[in-house]
């Protein structure tokens, strides 16, 4: 199954690598980027290679153009590591990696989704709320001004054959509802995972990405009745029904 959750941790914290690799996400987002103040990106990336000596991680790494971006690839590309690409908005960038998790967040990168999902590196689309909301101008609380670009990353990966997009990080740890809401929403726009920025987001992020038993029981029914049936609960069933129901039973 693809990857639900994936845990940033700071670069710059190496005291937090081991438990963030004990916290249950499926994916340890190390990351060099907006965890980490410019003047530590360079003690920051030598604490990530020496623990990745020894551990397996994700790392993000900082934007191209920056500064900090040549020696930053050097690093993830000399030893295979998956990386996270921040800005992502041109496909010939993407493709200089084993495996790279596009991370869409400006305005240029979400109108080229398509193209950036179709790179042969690229294994997930990410959103980024909060810089597409600095340059639009909007607030990143609010979901409404991201509808279509959080669409654009759905389509773009199911028309490349990737797994469902992964949403963005919500800011507030201490509001439990506002990330059970935005779970929701981004499960029925048809995201697959989200950023978490505390081990504590893991559990209620997984849950909510998970199918409940409500859907699990009618798909089971779907898949009983199969093909010699023409409705389960008044409804048609056919080929797409029988699809999402395999799909929501991980067949």
């Amino acid at each position: 199954m693809p990857a639900t959750t994936f845990l940033f941790v700071p670069g710059d914290r190496p005291d937090r690598f081991g438990k963030a690799a004990a916290s249950g996400a499926d994916v340890v987002l190390l990351d060099l980027e907006d965890a980490v103040a410019p003047a530590a990106k360079d003690a920051a990336r030598t604490h990530v290679e020496s623990w990745l000596e020894h551990h397996r991680a994700m790392v993000r790494i900082n934007a191209p153009g920056t500064p900090w971006f040549d020696a930053d690839v050097a690093m993830v590309t000399a030893r295979g590591i998956p990386v996270m690409v921040p800005k992502a908005e041109t496909p010939g960038v993407l493709a200089g990696f084993r495996e790279v998790v596009a991370l869409v967040e400006t305005a240029r990168g979400v109108e080229r989704a398509g193209e950036l999902a179709t790179v042969p590196s690229v294994t997930r689309l990410a959103f980024g709320s909060v810089d597409l909301a600095a340059e639009l101008g909007v607030a990143p609380e609010d979901p409404e001004p991201f509808a279509y670009a959080r669409s654009r990353l759905v389509i773009a990966s199911a028309a490349a054959g990737l797994a469902p997009p992964v949403d963005g990080v919500t800011t507030d740890l201490r509001d439990d509802e506002r990330l059970t809401a935005d779970v929701r929403y981004a499960r029925r726009l048809g995201f697959g995972g989200k950023l978490c920025v505390h081990p504590r987001q893991i559990a209620p992020v997984r849950a909510g990405f998970a199918p409940s038993e409500a859907e699990r029981e009618w798909a089971r029914r779907v898949l009983t009745a199969g093909a010699s049936a023409s409705t389960v609960d008044g409804r048609m069933v056919d080929k797409p029904v029988l699809a999402r129901a395999r799909r929501i039973l991980g067949e």
